[in-house]
Parts: C-alpha cells; sequence; structure tokens
C-alpha cells in the first residue's frame, strides 16, 4: 500500500458494496467526511483510507457484513446531508425575509427595475435599432451588427440569465414570506427522497 493511497480510491468497492452515492462522496471534496463515517461503520482502527481498506480487506470473507456496513454508512452520510441542506434553508429563509421587511429601498427594488429596464428599455431600444438599420439598408450598421453577433448574444445570454433568476427566486421569496419556510432546493428534494428510501 502506497502512501498516496487516498479516499477515491475506495470509490470502486465501497460501490461494489452497494453503496453508490457514498462512493461519489468518497471522490469528491468530502471525501473525508463521508471516509470517516465509513469508517466507524466498518469499526476500522482509525478514520483513514489505509484502516478503512484494511478493514474491508479483514471483512473480505463476511461480505455482508462489508456491504450492510457501507449502506448503513450512506445512510448516515445522506442524514447527514439532509441535516446540512435543512440548515442552510432556514438561514437562506432568515435572511430573505429579513430583506423583504427591510425599508432599504435600493435592496427592494433593484430587481424589479433591473427587470424593467432590460424587458421594456434595453432589448426594444436593441430592436429597433437593428430593424431600422435593415430598413434603411444601411450596410454599415448591419455589418457592424453581424460582426459583434457573438458579443452581443453572450451579453443578453448574461442579462436574461440574471433576470431568470431573479424570477425564480423571487418566486421562492413569496412563498416564504406566506409560509415562514423557503421551499427546497431540486437538490434538497432529491437528498430528502434518498434518505426516505433508505
Amino acid at each position: 500500500m502506497t502512501s498516496q493511497f487516498d479516499w477515491k480510491d475506495l470509490v470502486p468497492h465501497v460501490v461494489g458494496l452497494g453503496a453508490p452515492l457514498l462512493g461519489q462522496a468518497l471522490g469528491g471534496p468530502l471525501g473525508a467526511a463521508a471516509g470517516t463515517i465509513l469508517a466507524q461503520a466498518l469499526g476500522a482502527a482509525a478514520a483513514t483510507p489505509q484502516a478503512v481498506e484494511s478493514a474491508i480487506a479483514e471483512r473480505s470473507a463476511d461480505s455482508t457484513f462489508a456491504a450492510e456496513a457501507a449502506q448503513r454508512a450512506e445512510s448516515e452520510w445522506l442524514a447527514a446531508l439532509a441535516e446540512i441542506g435543512k440548515a442552510q434553508v432556514a438561514e437562506v429563509g432568515l435572511t430573505q425575509r429579513a430583506e423583504l421587511a427591510s425599508e432599504d429601498r435600493l435592496q427592494r427594488w433593484w430587481r424589479p427595475l433591473y427587470a424593467l429596464e432590460l424587458s421594456l428599455i434595453e432589448c426594444p431600444a436593441f430592436a429597433l435599432t437593428v430593424l431600422h438599420a435593415l430598413w434603411l439598408g444601411h450596410a454599415a450598421g448591419i455589418e457592424g451588427f453581424a460582426s459583434l453577433s457573438a458579443l452581443l448574444m453572450t451579453y443578453f445570454g448574461a442579462r436574461f440569465g440574471v433576470l431568470g433568476v431573479y424570477v425564480t427566486r423571487r418566486s421562492r421569496e413569496k412563498q416564504a414570506s406566506a409560509t415562514g419556510q423557503l421551499p427546497a432546493s431540486v437538490l434538497g428534494a432529491l437528498v430528502s427522497a434518498a434518505v426516505k428510501k433508505k
């Protein structure tokens, strides 16, 4: 066993034991945290990749125990993720409710003003400029728009991306103000569903 042995080297073993989500976690930035839970479930001597690998090797004759331990560790890992997600959602909800109740006009109105400026001023002005150049057959203007087409697409894509985030966040804020709780994100819903299946 080399000194370069890492948590990600255990991924095939853990996936093979029927704990694919835990295996993915071991290969990611939270590998050490997931590995600690796996080490406890296996009864490893220490929470290190080498100790966990040794524990799996020692239990190779009893594959049922290793599989059950890995799957139990996966359930604990998903439960821990769900708790972290709930805490983060609660924090975001508190922040957003504070922002909604804020008397700061800039804080409350910058997003609606952004949406209005983009949809009622900037886009119509750009469309009218392009149509005017086409109507008059202004070759220099048409060529200028054509040469800048990639830049303009990137610019408006970014602007409308921000607007899309605003619309989504605003819907979530309305639900938070009505219920006192921020609705779960897609990731949070997936984690919760995975925990329930266990």
